[in-house]
């Protein structure tokens, strides 16, 4: 996983400077699905080839932490607490790939897969970047 030093400084729109990209995770072999907390204070990574998510403290300067494992399972759209606490899944007929919030108010939850893209109608607002 990389960043961009600094990439909250660039003009919105403008090209990344590719001399400040930095490696900040090199132990992941298939990364696939990235969240901070809502305080982006926890980065949060899926690894597709490990069927795992780890969990990463953010420094201040933008680095990260040691990793260490928040959840893991395969099959469907997981829904884990902030300690890691599995509260249950979302059942898909097939792979799932990624996840975003949608819709005015934030409680669509999209979901793309395999071969296909789903909405699921949610009673709260996910947290929208």
């Amino acid at each position: 996983m990389f960043r961009i030093v600094d990439a909250t400084k660039q003009k919105p729109g403008a090209p990344p400077d590719h001399t400040k990209i930095q490696l900040i995770i090199k132990d992941l072999p298939r990364p696939n699905g990235i969240a901070f907390s809502p305080d982006e204070k926890i980065l949060y990574i899926a690894d597709s080839g490990k069927h795992v998510w780890l969990k990463y403290p953010v420094n201040a300067d933008g680095t990260v932490g040691a990793g260490t494992l928040f959840g893991s399972g395969p099959g469907g759209v997981w829904i884990l607490s902030p300690e890691g606490k599995h509260l249950g899944t979302v059942k898909i007929p097939e792979v799932v790939s990624n996840v975003a919030w949608g819709d005015a108010d934030g409680k669509t939850l999209y979901i793309t897969a395999s071969t296909g893209l789903y909405r699921i109608k949610l009673n709260a607002a996910g947290v929208r970047n």
